[in-house]
């Protein structure tokens, strides 16, 4: 089948969709619950986008470079908690939020208040313990909605989606001890990971994916999950353990993505594979890193594994998946425009160089202009959104099953 020809999408699965619109006695549409309305999800989004832009001048003080929000407004701790806030508070909510969406239940959306204000207190003059109970809590409200998306669909998919929030969890739960952000890595990195190969799994299994695919990607999941509790308690084996679970997933999604078809056609659906390829890539990468050294908890080999999956693989799913993403949750139209590949390629290039370049041969300036390149690139990414949003034309979003898992 040419991939430039457009088949019907298959019905959504039960686990994946959200409640309906209410219809009047005639069948015509009836006032949208509040729940569905765009103006209601936004608010959850606005703390995760808080979180980001917080996260981003936390990164700059990282890099060793002058910091413009925290020295502004007195938050000294904002490079302590970069990670559990871009990956919990930023990112937690956006998946928090798609997930609440899915599932179609009010007292879903708590999981992603939660978050967000989690990520909110991080950021502010609060106790730091404030910050920290909340993301646990919104951990565990996740998990929660991921009950009853599993009691909907008993599938791998979910399953694998599930044992990620239970990283989301175990990690909240660590830090809340006080247990070193590096040494939390495996589960923080964990939790983005596999919710993503679960909802790569979903769309590969509509494209008839064998039963043994399916057990070898669940087995996969289990190993990492396996591999982050052996990480706490012998940090060598675990982080090497870590690092091939963290490859053989780039190796199965490599191999059974419907990208690695998508790739030739055109426009949007390119644009996802081209995203999606690249960032199985990076984190292969970051897999390797791991596998090789072991424990890297600090240094440049810290950096470089950090920011080849949270940036190179993370990231480029986000920017693969925003035009789905975005009408999914809040019911706007995100059209695909050829300018996204332009934050997308600065994107991977300053990580070339950060990585390749600043880590890989102690080069401070290289690891800092990647750096600034990786966050110019996310906020370009961002204001190209805003942009194709703004200039779309006005009509109702048709909503989207997925946050990860939806292409052309």
């Amino acid at each position: 089948m040419s991939p430039t020809v457009h088949q019907p999408r298959p019905p959504a699965s039960p686990a994946r969709t959200g409640g309906l619109s209410r219809t009047g006695a005639a069948g015509t549409p009836g006032p949208r619950p509040l729940r569905q309305r765009t103006g209601f999800r936004l608010t959850f989004l606005v703390p995760g986008a808080i979180a980001m832009i917080f996260g981003l001048d936390a990164a700059l003080g990282l890099l060793g470079l002058p910091q413009i929000l925290g020295p502004a407004l007195s938050l000294d701790r904002l490079p302590d908690v970069h990670g559990p806030l871009m990956v919990l508070g930023f990112v937690g909510t956006v998946i928090s939020l798609e997930r609440a969406v899915a599932l179609g239940r009010p007292w879903a959306f708590a999981a992603p208040a939660a978050s967000g204000l989690g990520g909110l207190a991080l950021i502010s003059a609060a106790p730091l313990a404030v910050g920290r109970g909340l993301l646990v809590l919104a951990a565990v409200l996740l998990l929660l909605v991921y009950r009853q998306l599993f009691a909907r669909q008993p599938a791998t998919a979910v399953t694998i989606q599930v044992l990620g929030a239970a990283m989301a969890l175990g990690a909240a739960v660590l830090w809340a001890g006080a247990v070193p952000v590096p040494f939390l890595t495996p589960w923080l990195a964990g939790f983005l990971v596999l919710t993503i190969f679960g909802e790569r799994l979903e769309l590969a299994r509509m494209e008839m994916l064998s039963p043994a695919a399916s057990r070898a990607a669940l087995a996969i999941a289990l190993a990492l999950v396996g591999a982050a509790v052996v990480a706490l308690l012998a940090p060598t084996v675990g982080f090497t353990l870590v690092g091939l679970a963290l490859l053989a997933a780039a190796g199965w999604l490599a191999a059974k993505d419907v990208a690695r078809r998508t790739v030739n056609a055109r426009r949007l659906p390119r644009f996802i594979a081209v995203c999606l390829l690249v960032g199985y890539a990076w984190l292969a990468v970051g897999g390797a890193i791991w596998t090789l050294g072991g424990a890297v908890t600090e240094g440049r080999g810290y950096d470089a594994v950090l920011h080849a999956v949270m940036l190179g693989f993370v990231i480029s799913m986000i920017m693969a998946h925003a035009p789905v993403i975005f009408p999914a949750v809040l019911r706007r139209p995100l059209p695909y425009h050829p300018v996204m590949y332009g934050p997308a390629a600065l994107m991977h290039a300053s990580l070339v160089l950060r990585l390749a370049v600043g880590d890989a041969r102690d080069v401070e300036w290289a690891v800092q202009a990647g750096g600034v390149g990786n966050i110019v690139a996310l906020l370009a990414f961002v204001a190209v959104s805003a942009w194709a949003v703004l200039a779309a034309p006005r009509t109702p979003a048709r909503s989207a099953p997925s946050t990860t898992g939806a292409t052309s």
